[in-house]
């Protein structure tokens, strides 16, 4: 990175631009356009996501001010509100999803070798989850979410390995969390850590012929033949340890293979949870470990929605809003990607935070990153990721 280049336009240098255009082409982005294409879109949403920009007002009036160095910060020109909110309503969003797609697949291989979020576990775990974003069903009447208010929800599935994003899938507040799992294709030998909303026995069983595994929370209604138990130790807060077979019949047509019931009683929380698992060989107590490593996919909306501008959306419509979802996921994913190439110690909730307030400052990006600056000489880097771009 050469000295002297604004620290947003040394991120932005960092995207992959022939990648980037191969989405626009896809979807003929950019026919028609004049001042506003789809790269200068995505450079604007993007400022205003790294800087935390409440709306689309505010993105454009914080460029507006800094007019005289757009071009410096890789922005070829400011527009006004109505300018960029028409490219949000009217630009396809499957841009920016296919963007974000190819984001994931070059960031998850770089997180692909943390350690296992459970010990002595060389499997693939992963969490699946929604979050929702309650909205005004009357500016927005087509996300429609529970007991007459509107709601868009974001499906996810999360690498607990790094915690990145494997599968994102935004719809309305209505769409049920299970019917999710028809989208996702599972990855051999992978766990799939699930919460009760997910229990749908035909869906289970599909994971299953894909020769990945599931945990799931079951739900109190269950219904099932104990066929053998395993001695457990109850002082580790194992109660039970089973293999069953489901008793219903529609239940057991669905699911017709034996299952794994375990109990589990946690003294801190004073709660007892019953995991269904089709996994059979793991020890009963890495079974709970696993479940228990659920909680971080909670963590990352929380993340989410506390660093990233998701809450309050830039605009009504279906394509206005996973445009920006997108392009708030692209930019966590750049963070990511920038945290492992740059060796940081800070994480990515503490790399956003400065960048955040170092847009407009002119410190190369190793060095902005480096935890002891004392005594330690610049050397320059005019490749940082060794020409591998995002």
């Amino acid at each position: 990175m050469n000295r002297g280049k604004y620290v947003f336009a040394q991120v932005l240098s960092l995207v992959n631009r022939y990648e980037f255009q191969k989405c626009v082409d896809r979807y003929n982005g950019d026919y028609g356009t004049s001042k506003l294409n789809c790269w200068n879109q995505f450079a604007q949403l993007f400022f205003g996501q790294l800087t935390g920009r409440n709306g689309l007002r505010d993105i454009c009036i914080c460029l507006e001010a800094h007019s005289n160095s757009l071009y410096h910060l890789g922005i070829k020109q400011n527009v006004n509100q109505s300018s960029l909110s028409r490219a949000n309503e009217n630009r396809d969003w499957r841009i920016y999803a296919d963007f974000g797609i190819y984001l994931i697949n070059v960031v998850g291989l770089l997180y692909g070798n943390e350690p296992s979020v459970v010990k002595d576990i060389d499997k693939d775990i992963f969490a699946i989850d929604s979050t929702t974003i309650s909205v005004s069903i009357i500016l927005m009447d087509w996300a429609h979410g529970k007991y007459s208010k509107g709601a868009v929800k974001m499906h996810t599935v999360l690498n607990l390995q790094g915690n990145i994003p494997t599968f994102i899938y935004i719809t309305d507040g209505k769409y049920h969390d299970v019917n999710a799992l028809d989208e996702i294709v599972p990855v051999v030998d992978a766990i799939y850590v699930m919460d009760k909303a997910y229990i749908d026995f035909k869906r289970l069983y599909e994971i299953h012929k894909s020769s990945s595994f599931f945990v799931v929370r079951a739900k109190s209604n269950l219904r099932f033949k104990v066929v053998a138990s395993r001695k457990i130790d109850k002082a580790t807060g194992l109660r039970c340890d089973q293999s069953i077979r489901l008793s219903i019949p529609k239940s057991r047509k669905q699911y017709p293979e034996k299952l794994r019931r375990i109990k589990y009683y946690d003294s801190k929380k004073n709660m007892t949870f019953v995991f269904l698992t089709n996994e059979l060989d793991l020890d009963a107590l890495r079974i709970a470990s696993i479940y228990k490593s659920r909680w971080q996919i909670e963590v990352f909306f929380k993340w989410i929605k506390q660093n990233l501008e998701v809450k309050k959306l830039w605009g009504h419509s279906q394509n206005a809003v996973k445009t920006q979802l997108w392009i708030a996921i692209s930019t966590y994913l750049i963070v990511a990607h920038l945290k492992k190439q740059v060796r940081s110690k800070y994480s990515i909730y503490e790399m956003t935070q400065i960048l955040s307030i170092s847009t407009f400052d002119k410190t190369p990006i190793n060095e902005l990153f480096m935890e002891n600056k004392i005594n330690q000489k610049f050397k320059e880097q005019p490749n940082l990721f060794n020409n591998n771009e995002l």
